[in-house]
């Protein structure tokens, strides 16, 4: 357990495609509950909780349905076309909610709902006192393979220096607005929180945790973890 004080953002604009569902991802069912239900549950219950923004888009017509909705301790930003666009956004919330730009801010996909309680813990504990901060992650295991862009095998890299990312990332909240804004009026390609302070100079850390902390991209998915839960 931890007390470490923290804020978090879960980005949830997005429309999951690959579903091929009649509703954004994060509101498909898992159990009795939508995805994000169980996503906000890894930590709503934390001590050192402070607020939590969840970014959602402008039209959407579902998160209005949850029971969750009302909580008290969640309020709303709209979220963007690009998940750097919606993070800012929660920032600027959290900002106006009475964050301060040292205070830790965790970004958590809002369809990576199988984030266990003692890697939170491990990720608060190891990062507290960290100039930078970092990121969930796992060593890859797997054999990797470049492409030559053609559909064959360029080369094989060493996978000992690849470790998959994961989230919840945490930063500053000050160091990481300011990366992610000037990525945004760069143009950059960003694909996570760390992807922008790594281009801002930072050397995040890599923290380890577990291997089922997916995230729900395809059908698949659900199914694994609907059966996990079994």
């Amino acid at each position: 357990m931890t007390t470490t004080p923290f804020w978090v953002v879960l980005p949830a604009a997005g429309i999951g495609s690959r579903m091929r569902a009649d509703r954004p991802k994060q509101y498909l069912r898992l159990g009795d509950r939508a995805l994000i239900e169980h996503t906000l549950e890894c930590f709503l219950d934390q001590p050192g909780l402070r607020g939590l923004v969840v970014c959602i888009a402008p039209h959407d017509q579902w998160w209005a349905q949850l029971g969750c909705a009302t909580d008290t301790r969640i309020w709303r930003a709209e979220g963007g076309v690009e998940r750097a666009d919606s993070v800012l956004a929660g920032l600027e919330r959290l900002l106006i909610e009475g964050a301060s730009a040292n205070d830790w801010v965790l970004v958590h996909d809002a369809v990576r709902p199988n984030l266990a309680a003692s890697d939170l813990h491990h990720l608060l504990n190891t990062l507290a006192c960290d100039p930078v901060g970092g990121l969930l992650a796992v060593p890859v295991r797997d054999t990797l393979k470049c492409t030559d862009g053609l559909g064959r095998v360029a080369s094989t890299p060493d996978r000992s220096l690849f470790w998959q990312a994961f989230t919840p990332q945490m930063f500053r909240l000050g160091p990481l607005h300011a990366a992610l804004t000037d990525a945004l009026e760069a143009g950059a390609a960003i694909t996570d929180e760390s992807s922008a302070m790594e281009r801002a100079g930072y050397a995040p850390r890599l923290v380890e945790g577990r291997s089922d902390n997916i995230k729900v991209t395809c059908p698949e998915d659900l199914e694994w973890l609907a059966r996990l839960r079994c």
